[in-house]
C-alpha cells in the first residue's frame, strides 16, 4: 500500500503531464525514493493509482535503469561503461571496485552498503574513466581514487 506521503508525491506530478502513463516513472522513482526500490507490491499500488498496466509499469522500470526492481545497497556505485571511459582504463576501474567491494557487477556487498551498477554513460567523458556514488560524480579514476571515493560513503 502506498504511504500517505507516496500518494502525495505522485498525485502532485499528475498535474504536470498530458496524460497518467507519462507519470510513470516519476511514480516508480517517489516510491523508490522513500523505500529504496520497487517491489511488486508497490507496482501493483502505482498501477491502480495510475491506470497503468502493471506490466507496462514494469517495461518501463527494466528499461530506466535508475529504477531498482531488487532490494539495493545502502549506497548506489554507478560504473560508467561507455566506450570513453573504456579507452581510458574504465575495465580495470570496474576490476577494482569489483574486487575492492567483494562483489560482481550488478551485486551488493554483504553489509549492504554498497550496490555496483554499470550505467551506459555519465556524460564526463572528457574525464574518463568515472563513477557516481549515489549523486556524486568521480572523474579521472584511478585505484587510489577510487578507494578514496569509497571511504566517503561509509
Amino acid at each position: 500500500m502506498l504511504t500517505v506521503e507516496e500518494r502525495q508525491e505522485i498525485e502532485e506530478k499528475l498535474h504536470e503531464y498530458p496524460n497518467r502513463h507519462a507519470v510513470s516513472i516519476d511514480a516508480m522513482l517517489a516510491v523508490q525514493r522513500h523505500r529504496g526500490w520497487v517491489s511488486d507490491e508497490s507496482l501493483r499500488d502505482i498501477s491502480e493509482l495510475l491506470g497503468v498496466s502493471t506490466t507496462d509499469l514494469d517495461g518501463v522500470a527494466t528499461f530506466y535503469n535508475l529504477i531498482h526492481r531488487k532490494p539495493v545497497g545502502k549506497h548506489i556505485a554507478l560504473v560508467c561503461d561507455s566506450v570513453s571511459c573504456w579507452l581510458m582504463g574504465g575495465d580495470k576501474v570496474r576490476d577494482h571496485l569489483c574486487a575492492k567491494l567483494h562483489i560482481p557487477l550488478g551485486g551488493t556487498t554483504e553489509d549492504g552498503r554498497f550496490t555496483l551498477l554499470p550505467i551506459v554513460c555519465l556524460g564526463a567523458c572528457d574525464h574518463a574513466p568515472t563513477m557516481m556514488i549515489d549523486d556524486k560524480l568521480y572523474e579521472d579514476l584511478d585505484e587510489k581514487r577510487i578507494d578514496e571515493a569509497l571511504m566517503q560513503h561509509d
